[in-house]
């Protein structure tokens, strides 16, 4: 209760216009270093004895040591407006000097600051690379202004507001986009033809953008959503197919279009702004598992159309054959209804002479007379001199002849 009745008056005087801590003399009521404050051995901050130094707090508003002087101010605002972390603030030609911590710019020829020039000259900068655009030649660029779609920029030099209030996005909508179908060749794409059986496609799908405007803001994943589409076409397309049309090049090719026309109206019907150049199947085989069982089909397949192909060309050899000697024979029968003796006796001479030409052949004549002229014997010597041949007995051919 002491303390606050102590407190009270000084509030008091201070209000009355008197000083509360007395003068600053050192009197009764001064407020210098007292016995108890820190400050040496005892000897008060103006060379005199502790004992002579009256006692009580220290008056927070004179100087420090006890020198009278220029009253502090009583504002807690002013006593810490000049102290920050580094202590307190030095000016030019206090106790710092020029080369305290504040740091004072140039000024320009008038004693004006450069900083509002230096602003200008940033926002100028920034003005005109943010609304200057140059767009090539494959590319198209889509305006923004606060995030709303305005308008598609062509290729060229383009103005546009500066940044934040339009953005521009560049797109380069005549490149080709290629997505191979599965991502990975390790993986097995497995899709179910039209004869029940199974095949492993993989295959690439080819597209750009034909509409900017649609391709950014109609779709969430534009390209997620070929993929998609490419998938769901191909699988429809080889269910119309059976596997020996899904392996062979027409089929193919067949195949390839019906994707890329299927695809086309489905992006259409969507709205994605994207045009499908074409699909290319890069891999069609049986399923890994069944593979080699595949393959032995293959080659059974194979050699027994190489057995076909031969049977037909014999049967085409012998009908040939055929159709030329038909073609003989009506000949011979048209010169026959022309001249019928003449044929029938030159037919004879040249059966005769066909079969007797294969023939040992010996001449006889008739008035007892009878000479030997070996023809055969002669004509077999010229043809081998291997071994010569044993002549034939004259009484034989004699007897023979005697016979005939």
């Amino acid at each position: 209760m002491k303390i606050l009745d102590g407190f009270h008056s000084r509030i008091a005087l201070a209000m009355a216009g008197k000083n509360p801590w007395g003068s600053s003399s050192g009197g009764d009521d001064d407020g210098g270093d007292r016995s108890g404050a820190p400050g040496g051995d005892g000897d008060g901050s103006d060379g005199k004895p502790s004992e002579d130094r009256p006692k009580g707090p220290r008056n927070p508003w004179l100087p420090q040591g006890g020198r009278d002087g220029e009253r502090r101010s009583a504002s807690i605002e002013d006593i810490f407006k000049n102290r920050g972390p580094e202590g307190p603030r030095r000016r030019p030609g206090g106790p710092g000097g020029p080369g305290g911590p504040n740091f004072r710019m140039p000024e320009r020829p008038g004693g004006k600051s450069w900083v509002p020039v230096i602003v200008a000259v940033v926002v100028l900068i920034w003005i005109g690379v943010t609304s200057t655009h140059l767009i090539g030649p494959q590319q198209k660029a889509v305006v923004q202004t606060f995030g709303a779609y305005t308008r598609t920029l062509d290729s060229g030099l383009k103005f546009t507001a500066p940044f934040p209030i339009e953005t521009v996005d560049v797109v380069d909508v005549e490149g080709v986009r290629a997505v191979q179908i599965p991502g990975s060749q390790a993986r097995a794409k497995l899709i179910l033809t039209g004869d029940q059986n199974l095949v492993d496609l993989s295959y690439i799908v080819r597209w750009n953008i034909k509409n900017l405007e649609q391709f950014k803001f109609r779709l969430a994943e534009p390209e997620e959503t070929v993929n998609e589409v490419a998938e769901a076409a191909m699988r429809a397309t080889v269910a119309e197919k059976t596997l020996d049309e899904t392996f062979s090049g027409q089929g193919r090719a067949e195949i390839e279009l019906a994707v890329r026309e299927r695809m086309q109206r489905v992006l259409d019907r969507y709205r994605a702004g994207i045009n499908v150049l074409g699909v290319e199947i890069d891999k069609a085989d049986p399923p890994s598992e069944v593979v080699d069982a595949f393959r032995d089909v293959s080659v059974a397949e194979q050699n027994a159309d190489a057995a076909r192909n031969q049977a037909r060309g014999y049967a085409q050899q012998v009908i040939a054959n055929a159709q030329g000697e038909a073609e003989a024979f009506d000949k011979v029968y048209e010169e026959y209804r022309l001249a019928p003796e003449v044929t029938r006796r030159r037919l004879y001479y040249e059966t005769m002479e066909r079969v007797l030409s294969q023939t040992d052949k010996t001449i006889v004549e008739t008035d007892n007379v009878t000479p030997y002229l070996p023809l055969p014997e002669i004509n077999r010597r010229r043809s081998t001199t291997v071994t010569p041949a044993q002549p034939a007995q004259p009484s034989t051919n004699s007897n023979a002849s005697g016979s005939q």
